[in-house]
């Protein structure tokens, strides 16, 4: 089982429910010397690694095999399956934590730019964005990526 560091749309526990079928357990967490950016044209972020900024997110503890290859699908060619070193906020004390985490491919990419903003996005694009997962994963399962004919 893995753990993966998410950050942006996959923090709208909806999101996750719709890709994983469940809700797998979470915790806060922190991922240092990277920077979430918004990419331009889409509801998306990314992010990319830069000294001395930190990401907020969560991660999802007990992703299976299968789980990763629905990420890897959803998440695409404009994102790499990295291993990072996040820091667990739940506890008196911050953990030490190797995870994965979908880093953007093209870090000089023009298209990144300013903050992403979860509570802005929430606000203005969940609904819509709810509809094209549920879309994702029907053609997942219909194409047979998940393993079942």
């Amino acid at each position: 089982m893995a753990s993966v560091f998410v950050y942006g749309t996959l923090l709208e526990s909806e999101v996750v429910r719709i890709l994983l079928n469940r809700n797998p357990s979470s915790s806060p967490a922190v991922l240092r010397d990277y920077r979430r950016f918004s990419v331009n044209g889409c509801s998306y972020p990314a992010i990319i690694p830069e000294k001395n900024k930190k990401v907020e997110g969560k991660v999802l503890f007990g992703i299976t095999d299968p789980d990763l290859r629905v990420l890897d699908a959803f998440e695409d060619f404009e994102y790499d399956r990295s291993v990072v070193e996040v820091s667990l906020m739940d506890q008196n004390q911050p953990r030490m934590l190797q995870s994965f985490a979908y880093v953007w491919s093209q870090k000089d990419d023009p298209r990144l730019e300013g903050e992403w903003d979860f509570d802005e996005w929430r606000k203005k694009y969940v609904e819509e964005y709810l509809k094209s997962v549920k879309e994702f994963r029907e053609e997942y399962d219909a194409s047979g990526s998940n393993g079942v004919q």
